[in-house]
């Protein structure tokens, strides 16, 4: 071997040892599968259809899944997956489109408490509120919460609220920042689930870090949550609803114990 052959074998050897997260380590698009084709719902299981065409809140439009509340009717209108999934890492952009429910919500402080005044009292502020999430592994206790709060998105509001929780438990499902963008902008969410510990990066920020989440289900479908109600003859919100859009949203199945294939 040359001498110039040896130098580059060598250089390659130490790139490899020192850099592994050299390029031949990182996930390529292939690793990941898309679970909306940006044409219809195919892969989701859709509410109970009242009549030809009519799916509950959620159409198809300008290729994005698009929720509007005004569409909705009783019972779980919550858009979920066929198929369940256990350990991945799952990519979605979604914004809110519409805020039209104004709403009291809790100042919260780092550790899920709410912050309260000189006096003791709780601490609100007045938003402009629309409300939805990303339920993992088929439970609505460890939603992923998309909305218009102080704190930001991406609380698991399941366990911070939970009495029964760790102090420790509630403070890790509480946003480290609120990391949003303006209503109306796209924000991307990557959620990493392994086992019982989760991470949330939400536009670039890890807002959620390992965080426990004790007794979630082994395996389960994701959803896209609709909250929220609408009276026709009252023209009026009944609750924060589910005006959202979401796009791009594709999932890695990770192997039990979370090493990347």
């Amino acid at each position: 071997m040359s001498r110039v052959l040896m130098l580059q074998a060598a250089l390659i050897g130490f790139i490899g040892l020192c850099f592994p997260w050299s390029m031949v380590d990182q996930p390529s698009a292939n690793d990941f599968v898309d679970l909306f084709n940006g044409r219809d719902l195919e892969g989701w299981k859709l509410p109970a259809k009242e009549q030809e065409g009519w799916y509950g809140p959620w159409t198809v439009k300008d290729g994005c899944i698009h929720c509007d509340v005004r569409r909705a009717t009783g019972g779980d209108q919550s858009l979920w997956t066929l198929n369940k999934y256990k350990d991945f890492i799952l990519e979605l952009d979604w914004r809110i489109w519409e805020a039209p429910f104004e709403n009291n919500v809790p100042v919260l402080l780092p550790d899920g408490t709410q912050k309260k005044d000189a006096e003791g009292k709780p601490v609100v502020a007045r938003v402009a509120e629309a409300d939805s999430g990303v339920y993992l592994r088929g439970s609505s206790k460890s939603q992923i919460n998309i909305w218009c709060w102080p704190i930001g998105s991406g609380e698991v509001y399941g366990y911070r609220t939970d009495p029964k929780m760790s102090a420790e438990v509630r403070a890790g499902v509480t946003p480290k920042r609120r990391a949003d963008k303006p209503i109306g902008e796209w924000n991307q969410f990557v959620i990493t689930l392994i086992g019982d510990r989760l991470t949330v990066v939400l536009n670039g920020e890890t807002v959620i870090d390992q965080a426990q989440l004790p007794g979630i289900p082994d395996e389960g479908s994701l959803a896209l949550q609709h909250h929220g109600g609408f009276n026709a003859k009252t023209g009026q919100f009944n609750g924060s609803p589910s005006q959202v859009e979401f796009r791009r949203i594709r999932i890695k199945e990770l192997p039990r114990g979370g090493e990347q294939r």
